[in-house]
């Protein structure tokens, strides 16, 4: 059996939460601000260890590198670059 193909282009129909969730600061702020500070203390708990003068391992580095993503993330759902973006014909 033969599957449907996603629609491609600018006409791609949005679900209504979305659409709800990339107009909504407060939401956009709100979800940003959690994974930012889900990040700090992500990258926190990585350098408790380090600061107690442990040996740092990969584990550790696995974590702050993790910490940067969450943070990062975070700076992209509250900025919403793809959303400010216009396509040129």
């Amino acid at each position: 059996m033969a599957t449907p193909e996603a629609p491609t282009g600018e006409n791609v129909p949005m679900s209504k939460s979305m659409q709800t969730f990339k107009s909504c600061w407060s939401c956009r702020l709100i979800c940003g601000s959690g994974l930012i500070l889900s990040g700090w203390y992500v990258f926190n708990a990585a350098r408790r260890v380090m600061r107690l003068g442990g040996p740092v391992s990969m584990g550790q580095v696995a974590q702050i590198t993790f910490a940067a993503g969450l943070a990062s993330w975070g700076a992209v759902v509250i900025t919403d670059p793809v959303g400010k973006a216009q396509r040129k014909t």
